[in-house]
């Protein structure tokens, strides 16, 4: 019999706190707007051909965990019973894909000519093979009622691992493709024992359809399906943040004329200005991890910098990183009791990544700044899983102007070990999965803009969606309780201002 392989993981510290990171983030061009307007600043370097480039000098070019065993996963074609064979085909499309798409497995794309599962699992045929995980499923239809029943088959120890039965909406339900996201993950659970991250969504920015001189909010699932539409504010919405616990969106709207923060439950399509009145604008809100109150950027009247503001109580607005230099994107860390944020105080034009407490303290420099070198460095987030704080940026020279890469900071080390996870094009806007392992992100390749997921373990990339001028991105935590914003679309505000 063969001895599993185990391999480098990226398994969860002990102890590790299970609510999300909550952060927010800035497009670049909105970055050099506010700028301008807190500190009167220069705008960010411009873009430059998309060529690939080396690291930035003194920074790591190299994946979380290498020489990381991936073991092979097989799916047999999921049978029906009392439904149709199209419906069987479907659930098992979505479910391979998002195995595929958990980066913990290699799906075996063709099946043996010879198998055979009339005679029950056949563990040395599958040995035989090199299979370590096999995966059979069928569709149930009974009384109306639809299930989808699981196994889950360990080869190398000849056993079955898990089997399951779970509820499954008709395929033309709102909410069928999370509920088989929700199977997926828990068949991830059952092999590695953490959360698959198949039943999340990604919010993101983008010019509006049909209005391009709008920009709106939009969630996409996990595996790029199911695109919608959440705002409608006829103007520009950005900076969407999800709640610790996914039901509720907030983001930054100029609907008014001055930016505010609002609040959308997604149950429901409630909208709500969650932010404290006056005339100051408010600006990339950030939850922290208990939900109750929020982090956001506030210029009013020669007071700005980074605040916190109770929005359970509606009070209590305190000022948590301000002085003469603009700061800015607060995002804090998973337990609620660091921030990290974006400051201007080694000048207009370079932009670095701090760190403090969040009740205000000692300011610490994070992003790889050198004097003489310029640095361009913003969009900080913190993993919802570990000490490692993720953002975008790059030093600024006549090779490397204009190309921004994603970053992770490490700070469980003692030096902060950094890490440049990308080396291609443009890179922007990163934003942690809540296994802490794959980040979302904006980039720029040869043949165009789009939304990209990278699997910081393997250094996998895909496409999420294709060929827009997507910004903002926020992952959301897992949805596999609430359903995220996928259970109606009926619900989801539109209209006018």
């Amino acid at each position: 019999m063969r001895a599993r392989h185990t391999g480098a993981s990226l398994a969860s510290p002990a102890g590790s706190s299970a609510g999300p990171a909550a952060h927010a983030r800035i497009a670049p061009g909105l970055i050099a707007g506010i700028l301008a307007l807190l500190a009167g600043a220069a705008t960010p370097p411009p873009s430059a051909a998309q060529e690939p480039e080396g690291q930035i000098p003194g920074v790591e070019l190299t994946l979380l965990y290498e020489n990381l065993y991936i073991p092979p996963l097989a799916i047999l074609p999921f049978r029906t019973t009392g439904d149709s064979p199209e419906t069987g085909a479907l659930v098992h499309g979505i479910v391979a894909r998002d195995l595929d798409y958990s980066d913990r497995f290699r799906i075996i794309d063709s099946l043996p000519a010879l198998w055979n599962d009339q005679q029950g699992v056949q563990y040395a045929f599958w040995d035989q093979y090199g299979v370590d995980w096999l995966v059979i499923g069928t569709v149930e239809r009974v009384a109306g009622s639809r299930f989808l029943a699981v196994e889950l088959h360990d080869i190398v120890t000849a056993s079955a691992r898990a089997r399951g039965r779970f509820p499954l909406p008709a395929p033309d339900d709102p909410g069928f493709r999370m509920a088989v996201h929700r199977v997926s993950d828990e068949i991830v659970m059952w092999a590695t024992g953490e959360q698959g991250i198949a039943a999340t969504q990604i919010a993101f920015r983008m010019p509006a359809l049909g209005d391009p001189a709008s920009k709106e909010i939009y969630i996409v699932d996990s595996d790029g399906a199911n695109r919608r539409r959440l705002t409608w504010d006829a103007d520009l919405a950005v900076s969407p943040a999800w709640s610790p616990d996914g039901s509720r969106l907030a983001y930054t709207s100029y609907k008014s004329g001055v930016p505010k923060i609002y609040e959308i439950e997604l149950a429901t399509g409630t909208e709500r200005m969650i932010g404290p009145g006056g005339s100051g604008q408010q600006h990339s809100p950030a939850y922290h991890p208990h939900g109750g109150e929020i982090s956001f950027t506030l210029t009013d009247r020669g007071s700005k910098g980074v605040v916190s503001y109770n929005i359970r109580d509606g009070c209590c607005l305190r000022m948590l990183a301000g002085g003469r230099a603009p700061n800015i994107q607060p995002a804090y860390s998973r337990d609620g009791r660091t921030l990290a944020f974006v400051s201007l105080k080694l000048g207009s034009a370079t932009p670095q990544v701090y760190t403090m407490p969040s009740e205000g303290g000692t300011q610490t420099l994070l992003s790889p700044y050198r004097y003489g070198q310029g640095g361009y460095f913003t969009d900080p987030d913190w993993s919802p899983v570990s000490n490692q704080v993720a953002f975008a940026g790059g030093i600024v020279n006549r090779r490397t102007v204009g190309r921004y890469h994603i970053f992770i900071a490490d700070l469980d080390t003692s030096d902060n070990r950094l890490i440049q996870l990308t080396r291609e094009g443009n890179n922007e806007d990163p934003s942690w999965a809540p296994d802490g392992r794959h980040l979302v992100f904006k980039g720029e390749r040869r043949n165009g803009l789009g939304i990209f997921i990278v699997d910081a373990a393997t250094g996998r990339q895909r496409v999420l969606v294709a060929n827009v001028d997507a910004e903002d991105t926020d992952w959301s935590p897992w949805l596999g309780n609430s359903g995220g914003a996928g259970q109606s679309p009926g619900n989801l505000p539109r209209g006018g201002r």
